[in-house]
């Protein structure tokens, strides 16, 4: 690898681009610190745990714009568990899933693997591209991913499908980036490693009144849930501000300050906003360079908080990211499955802009230099 040096000068002033885990502000680490010695170390059911999660359920509902009745409703164990915990609690017998990337199809792979489930339909297009719902009869579930963080894709959300079947969607790199008409989703959940600026292990489900519904009737349908993944432990354990395992008090520290920040700096519409810019920023630059592109080509699909760019042949994207880390540009390696001559850029919230823009001014030193 050859030995370059990014001049001081066009670096960001913080280099941290993760899709996820995504960049955590110094200031949040700080305000850790001054409250552990009464959190950290602390009973999960206690006051001190209690107050931090109700804080992040308050903030959340606040920064969402929840309709009347729509709760709350935070489990351990990520994105991942939830998926399993949909499988056994919300849908009724057969789903329709949209799959246009890694994290849709996973989930589409869980469904289908339930024996006590219908097939699917999983509605598909190439990575790059996005799959939409076809309204089909017999379809309790429709669920889709609202940002695909393997390929930077991202659609709207759309209108109701059926008043009958539950509306999903996976806001895990979504959440706080992408604007949400809530009143159009039952279940809206998400990782708070993401544009929660956090780290990982718990997963937050903003769900409607028929999604709620909807647990308590499968859950009283006989049908075997392990205690793990059932949601009405998860939701009367939310309903008291606490997790039914014992969670990362970090993690649940630094999503609520995220959340508490956001909604001081304008809420959903400024964040939203937010990354609009860095987008603009980021895809401007790749539309004008003669080595880069965006690897969404529809304008209309382009993430505005995962952006992914592809490079021509003669630039080594895996040799620039690597040039980039040892100068301290971090985690702007492709998603590994995608397999394409490409970087990618996490744009969360939680980023500058201005460093967005630095950061494309170091990418063009590098493939100079190189």
């Amino acid at each position: 690898m050859a030995d370059v040096r990014i001049p001081s000068k066009l670096l960001p002033k913080d280099g941290r681009f993760g899709a996820g885990p995504s960049k955590v502000p110094e200031s949040f680490v700080k305000s850790l610190v001054d409250a552990a010695p009464g959190f950290l170390g602390t009973s999960h059911r206690q006051p001190p745990v209690k107050r931090e999660v109700a804080r992040l359920r308050h903030g959340l509902r606040e920064l969402f714009s929840l309709p009347d009745g729509y709760e709350v409703v935070i489990g351990n164990g990520g994105t991942t568990a939830f998926w399993d915990a949909a499988v056994f609690g919300l849908i009724s017998q057969r789903a329709q899933l949209a799959n246009f990337g890694e994290f849709g199809a996973k989930f589409a792979a869980a469904a289908d693997k339930a024996p006590f489930l219908d097939a699917p339909t999983v509605v598909s297009a190439e990575p790059g591209s996005a799959a939409f719902f076809q309204p089909e009869s017999g379809i309790d579930v429709y669920a889709s991913p609202h940002n695909e963080t393997s390929t930077g894709v991202a659609i709207p959300i759309p209108q109701r499908i059926s008043d009958d079947a539950l509306m999903m969607y996976d806001g895990t790199s979504a959440a706080a980036g992408l604007p949400v008409p809530m009143s159009q989703t039952d279940v809206y959940y998400f990782a708070p490693q993401k544009g929660l600026a956090s780290e990982g292990g718990l997963w937050i489900a903003l769900m409607s009144p028929a999604a709620l519904e909807r647990v308590e009737r499968i859950a009283g349908s006989g049908r075997y849930i392990p205690d793990f993944f059932d949601l009405t432990t998860a939701v009367t354990n939310s309903r008291k501000d606490q997790t039914y395992n014992t969670p990362s008090l970090t993690t649940i520290f630094f999503a609520a300050e995220q959340v508490d920040t956001l909604n001081r700096a304008g809420g959903l519409d400024a964040a939203v906003a937010r990354c609009d810019a860095s987008a603009t920023t980021l895809y401007h630059w790749a539309e004008t360079s003669p080595v880069a592109s965006p690897f969404v080509s529809d304008p209309k699909l382009r993430s505005h908080v995962v952006a992914t760019i592809d490079f021509t042949e003669e630039v080594d994207a895996a040799k620039v990211a690597q040039i980039l880390r040892a100068n301290g540009v971090v985690d702007t390696e492709p998603y590994r499955k995608l397999g394409r001559n490409q970087l990618r850029i996490g744009m969360y919230p939680a980023v500058d802009t201005e460093d967005v823009a630095a950061l494309t001014g170091c990418i063009d030193y590098v493939v100079e230099a190189l």
